[in-house]
């Protein structure tokens, strides 16, 4: 009976892309500002796109599925030239805390001449910590509740909880999403791809499993933070 369970729960992953449809309203939750605004407070960019440890073993910075978050700060940094640019990446990992996302951008910035544009925040070893070492970080004078808002650039289904987060700690934030992973569930859309079903199922169960536990550990003021505050 368990065995006839699990394959046809394979056999359904396998044509079905579930995890499509947890990521879908965790991406469309802040869309993409249509225009970004004239002035901004700063720029953050969270980490969790450089493979730290790759990068050391074959000395040049090496990115996973996620470097849109990095590819963004280049065209930001243009835009508002003088502006605080600060990414916040340590390392998650207990086993090799050495290997941190920050001095991956750090190389990677400097290759180009622009690691003095950029602030880089190191310490931090999850969204809780980017919200919290970030603002230790800021320039003297920043305000983390300055009215113009402060661009937030990371992963779309990674989003909400940043959100959530970053305002619990009194950040004025305006969302500026990226690395989507989504598509509208459409007949041309399904697939038979268990490897690609299965990556994005586990994607979405655990950014809803964080979510689930930010909020019970009051970290976030809301289990899905709403697209807009009150006060914003």
């Amino acid at each position: 009976m368990l065995t006839s369970l699990a394959l046809l729960s394979l056999f359904l992953v396998t044509l079905y892309p579930f995890g499509n449809l947890l990521l879908q309203p965790l991406e469309k939750r802040f869309p993409t500002p249509q225009e970004l605004p004239v002035e901004v407070a700063g720029i953050i960019v969270l980490g969790g796109a450089e493979e730290a440890e790759l990068s050391s073993i074959w000395s040049q910075p090496q990115f996973n599925a996620a470097a849109e978050r990095n590819m963004a700060i280049l065209p930001l940094l243009q835009r508002y030239p003088g502006q605080p640019v600060l990414v916040s990446g340590g390392s998650s990992s207990v086993q090799k805390p050495e290997y941190r996302g920050a001095d991956v951008l750090q190389e990677w910035l400097a290759d180009q001449g622009l690691e003095q544009s950029v602030i880089f925040e190191r310490d931090s070893r999850n969204t809780f910590e980017n919200a919290i070492y970030s603002q230790d970080s800021l320039p003297v004078g920043a305000d983390i509740a300055d009215p113009k808002g402060w661009l937030l650039v990371t992963s779309a289904f990674h989003m909400p909880r940043s959100v959530g987060i970053f305002r619990q700690q009194g950040w004025h934030i305006i969302p500026y999403p990226v690395d989507y992973y989504s598509k509208p569930l459409t007949l041309a859309n399904w697939r038979p791809d268990l490897g690609k079903n299965l990556f994005e199922l586990s994607l979405a169960v655990r950014e809803w499993l964080g979510l689930t536990a930010y909020y019970l550990t009051d970290k976030t003021d809301s289990w899905l933070p709403a697209k807009e505050l009150s006060n914003e």
